[in-house]
């Protein structure tokens, strides 16, 4: 028997956690309802809160090899390799930072967080947090909280920072831990690689063992909140995820075509339509790394990119290059904010462009891996980690959609680096 492929699992749970969640909703009308003398409602949150800690027990590690394989992979060949580096890692950066401005105005413009001028925390079924403590945290996060985010991503004390989850800290050392590794001699760096990816490979493994339980996860997330709240939370998230689409789209079809037409001469639709493999595969499996191996055929096969050029800059877009995921980060955390009712200065929310910005280059190319990030994110800015658990009703779907941005995020690089580096394409423009 085939076995059921993890996005119908998930897909599947949700739709059972619909119908879960509203009979104990319309069941707990008459009383507490109970499993073997357990609150229902109390399982769903003690498995729901399983599966994020599982979730967030994996951030120090995996982003940490996952940045130092990165850095380490551009390796010490030359000047030709130095060149194609620095230019990728900065169109890496460059249209990263495009991606999360543009879900940043969207999610500004459109605020899904509030129905009819309400915040929408409550229909959400957030735990109850006092919003004015919440506020109070966040409300002097300026710009004096702007210049302490460098001052955090150079902790005193690296273990320490592991330790308490300074994500920003673990970033910074990580990628100069990387970079400096390529200056080590052939042989040590050559041992030193293959400990980095082994530990990287494992990390990944354990993400996708993790993501197995998902399912588990997102049925208990889904149920506690309809059976709190009914079918009212489903309205305030499905406006959040259609303005996420409307960002992914205007990314993925506006910048990044004219991008390609300034930049590297080509035709940007004939492009898209050879790296058209790669990104259906990116739909269907919502991982970029398991989507590396099409990319690279379509890129070299279809758009004529050199196998020296998408070797290196795929590989390294895979780990670094997260613009849908980063657009996703900083709107999740914009929506979730708006939500609880809080009024993000303009300090604040240029603090969720930055640390959105780090925090992509170490999410893993896994279905849902964003996630972690998204934690990061409301932890650095002060807000409940636990509100994550609303968006998975939809996170499915955008996590397909924005994979597919990731790769075609990855392919436009590729190919641009290729042009300025003087090589022809099949999709040149005449």
């Amino acid at each position: 028997m085939k076995k059921i492929a993890l996005h119908w699992q998930i897909i599947i749970s949700i739709v059972l956690a619909g119908f879960v969640g509203a009979m104990v909703k319309n069941a707990s009308t008459e009383g507490a309802v109970t499993i073997l003398g357990l609150d229902v409602n109390a399982i769903f949150q003690y498995v729901g809160q399983l599966f994020l800690n599982a979730l967030k027990m994996i951030i120090v590690p995996l982003i940490a090899s996952s940045i130092i394989v990165g850095m380490a992979g551009m390796g010490n060949s030359g000047a030709r390799l130095a060149r194609i580096g620095t230019r990728t890692l900065l169109f890496y950066a460059a249209t990263t930072l495009f991606a999360i401005l543009v879900g940043l105005a969207l999610i500004n413009f459109v605020s899904p967080g509030y129905s009819d001028g309400r915040p929408v925390g409550e229909i959400l079924a957030f735990e109850s947090h006092d919003s004015s403590a919440i506020q109070d945290k966040i409300e002097n996060k300026g710009s004096g909280d702007v210049a302490k985010i460098f001052l955090r991503m150079v902790p005193p004390n690296i273990i320490q920072a592991a330790a308490e989850g300074q994500m920003l800290g673990i970033i910074f050392f990580s990628i100069l831990f990387g970079f400096f590794s390529t200056k080590l001699p052939d042989d040590l760096r050559q041992s030193f690689g293959r400990f980095w990816e082994a530990s990287f490979g494992v990390m990944m493994s354990m993400t996708e063992w993790i993501m197995k339980f998902a399912p588990i996860g997102v049925f208990a997330l889904v149920a506690g909140v309809i059976a709190k709240t009914g079918f009212d939370a489903a309205r305030p998230l499905a406006v959040f995820s259609i303005t996420v689409l409307g960002a992914l789209l205007i990314h993925a079809l506006v910048i990044l075509p004219l991008l390609l037409r300034a930049l590297a001469r080509v035709k940007p639709w004939v492009t898209f339509r050879a790296m058209s493999p790669a990104i259906l595969t990116a739909f269907s499996t919502a991982s970029s790394s398991a989507t590396l191996p099409v990319s690279m055929k379509s890129l070299e096969k279809n758009v004529g990119v050199s196998n020296n050029v998408s070797s290196f800059v795929l590989p390294l877009g895979a780990t670094v290059n997260m613009n849908g995921t980063a657009l996703y980060e900083c709107a999740a955390a914009m929506f979730i904010a708006q939500a609880y009712g809080l009024d993000l200065t303009l300090g604040v929310q240029f603090t969720i462009v930055v640390v959105a910005l780090l925090t992509s280059i170490g999410v893993a190319g896994v279905p849902s891996a964003s996630l972690v990030a998204i934690a990061i994110i409301l932890g650095v800015i002060g807000l409940p980690v636990e509100a994550i658990g609303v968006l998975m009703v939809f996170d499915r779907v955008l996590d397909m959609c924005r994979t597919s941005v990731n790769i075609w995020g990855d392919a436009v690089c590729a190919t641009i680096i290729a042009k300025l580096d003087g090589e022809r394409t099949q999709v040149d423009i005449d």
